[in-house]
Order: structure tokens, then sequence, then C-alpha cells
């Protein structure tokens, strides 16, 4: 359904109101990739700037990922086997088991990982994860309900809150990379 990554992908996204930027570089190899971004912006008037590392395995499983701010803040865990987080001591993270994805705030490539991780179709029907949630304020992890539907195979899925709080539409690319999440951010 979806076009296999190139060996190296660069994508930009952009907030949909003020300013700030993502910039995100993709490398991949047969045993997986990395996804590498810088995004700076600003939100309830504070400017930030952030960085965040994911690399993932060839079924677009999150092995690790690391998530920086521009005062030091960070976040750093990891995944052995799926649904299972250590934190950097090597401490499981027992509120997080269960959470396969992962769900970055301030970027709108994480929407892209359980899309293509379950190879998302309109046979598929709505389908609820529980995602490892990062607020980019915060840098604290929490489980997240959530419910993705394709609604066009390939093309486009519906990003649902278990609570219904919030729902988008969201088109991709061949590669499954969101081109525009409705207020939120928009593909540069």
């Amino acid at each position: 359904m979806f076009r296999p990554l190139p060996s190296s992908l660069t994508v930009r996204w952009r907030p949909a109101e003020g300013d700030g930027l993502e910039h995100m570089t993709i490398t991949s190899s047969g045993a997986g990739f990395r996804a590498g971004s810088v995004l700076i912006g600003e939100r309830g008037g504070q400017p930030y700037g952030m960085h965040y590392r994911i690399d993932c395995n060839a079924q677009w499983e999150v092995t690790s990922f690391r998530v920086e701010n521009n005062h030091g803040q960070r976040l750093a865990l990891r995944s052995p086997k799926p649904g299972h987080w250590l934190d950097e001591a090597g401490q499981l993270v027992e509120h997080l088991t269960g959470c396969v994805d992962i769900d970055l705030s301030g970027t709108p490539f994480t929407n892209t990982l359980p899309i293509r991780r379950l190879s998302l179709n309109m046979d598929s029907g709505p389908v609820a994860f529980k995602m490892l949630y990062v607020p980019f304020e915060t840098l604290q992890p929490v489980p997240d309900h959530q419910i993705y539907t394709c609604l066009t195979n390939g093309k486009l899925y519906r990003y649902a809150a278990a609570d219904r709080t919030f729902t988008a539409d969201l088109p991709v690319d061949d590669f499954g990379l969101v081109t525009d999440y409705p207020t939120l951010f928009k593909r540069h």
C-alpha cells in the first residue's frame, strides 16, 4: 500500500497558526529506520526549541526514542519488546506497559507509526490504541487511548481521541507521512 522509505528522506511541517518549523530526516536500512528532527515554534505565547530521535525496526515498531528541549530537559526510553518501556537506567516504566506506539505532541510524524505498523486499511475498521503520549510542555510520558480509522486506503486516515474530545482527518503521502493535520500542522 505504501512505498518503502528511501535511504534518506527529508520533510518539513509548519504549524497551522503562528511561527515555527519542523525539519525531519529519516534514514533507513533493511533493519529499520531512524527519524531525527528539530522543531522551533511558540505555544501559549512561549517560544520553544526541541529535537527528537526515534528508532524503529523494519516492522515500524519503536525500539527507542529521545526527546530534548532547548533547556536541557529530556526523556529517553527504549523498548526491547513491543509494549515494554525501559528508562535510561534500564528500569521498567510500568505505567506505560502495553503502549506499543508513541505520540509526541509537537509533531505529526508519530501519527504515521500506527498507520504503517498495522498497514491500516478500510477493512481494518476503527482500531483502538494505547499510545505512549509525550506532551512537549512537560516531557512526562503518559498512556493515552486513541482510535485510528482508514477512510481511503493509503490516502486518508481519521485520528480520534478515545474520549471523542478531538478528531482530525489526516491525508498522507505515498510513504504514509501526514501532509496536513487540520488546525495543527501543514507540510512545508
